[in-house]
């Protein structure tokens, strides 16, 4: 099975920046769909965006224009860039397959993302 560890996350002032990365085990990595989803305090994981196996994204409309996704399919790891942080961007984020996956593989352990001044 794949395991999946994500990294980056840490506490920044509305404003900042963090860039999140996505490692996951094996080799077969490049060959799907990878999305993130965060997860707040009492609220339903969501996605906040995907990219396809070639490169192709998708962002949830409450991150256009602020978040990146991108991936290294050499290093079987995903990043997910994030700018001009929110206080409502607090969450856990976590990688996994997109959501038209028929089967996700197992949940990481998540890095938590603290915007507050």
């Amino acid at each position: 099975q794949v395991q999946l560890v994500e990294s980056g996350g840490g506490l920044v002032q509305p404003g900042g920046s963090l860039r999140l990365s996505c490692a996951a085990s094996g080799n077969i990595f490049r060959f799907f769909t990878m999305g993130w989803y965060r997860q707040a305090p009492g609220k339903q994981r969501e996605l906040v965006a995907d990219i396809t196996s070639d490169g192709s994204t998708n962002y949830a409309d409450a991150v256009k224009g602020r978040f990146t996704i991108s991936r290294d399919n050499a290093k079987n790891t995903m990043y997910l860039q994030m700018n001009s942080l929110k206080p409502e961007d607090t969450a856990v984020y976590y990688c996994n397959r997109g959501l038209r996956a028929a089967r996700s593989w197992p949940w990481g352990q998540g890095t938590q993302v603290t915007v507050s001044s």
